[in-house]
């Protein structure tokens, strides 16, 4: 995977990975929560090291979902949220 150098050396891959819908805007259910887990932590797995999520998205719950799939992955991934 190409990475890319945000800010002052921050290596994050050069595809994200947008999780909004994983609680919100495509429809009343993406899947359980099993499933949108095993997809986070598969997007890990295929070279992705940028997340992005926000508070707004639940709200609340698009946070604690990248939050839950991502501990024991965290060391490896950058999570970019947003607020307002």
């Amino acid at each position: 995977m190409h990475t890319r150098t945000l800010g002052q050396g921050l290596q994050v891959s050069a595809v994200g990975f947008g999780a909004m819908g994983m609680s919100q805007s495509y429809g009343p259910n993406p899947g359980d929560r099993e499933d949108m887990v095993a997809v986070l932590r598969s997007t890990i797995e295929a070279g992705v090291t940028f997340i992005d999520t926000a508070e707004s998205y639940g709200p609340y719950a698009n946070e604690e979902l990248v939050g839950e799939a991502l501990e024991p992955l965290r060391d490896q991934v950058v999570i970019a949220t947003k607020f307002g």
